[in-house]
């Protein structure tokens, strides 16, 4: 995750946004999933479409949430598709 690698970054991103083998840390998990998103990982998108609606370690920002909705939704996320 530390070298740039996407689906890593999106990895670590929900082990710290769940809790998972570490204590919770939403502000680690966005700037992860903003790391992701912005390589065009669209598993980062939509998570970070999430942390941006549910305003968890970002401030809430529905119109950027909706943004990187609808760019993982063009590489076919369904569930990003959904949140739209």
């Amino acid at each position: 995750a530390n070298k740039g690698h996407a689906d890593s970054q999106c990895a670590l991103g929900e082990c710290f946004d769940s809790g998972k083998g570490m204590p919770v840390n939403h502000d680690e998990a966005a700037r992860l999933f903003r790391h992701a998103a912005e390589q065009g990982n669209p598993v980062g998108q939509f998570a970070l479409g999430n942390c941006l609606t549910r305003g968890t370690g970002v401030r809430q920002v529905d119109r950027e949430a909706a943004r990187f909705y609808g760019l993982a939704a063009e590489q076919g996320d369904a569930q990003a598709l959904f949140s739209l």
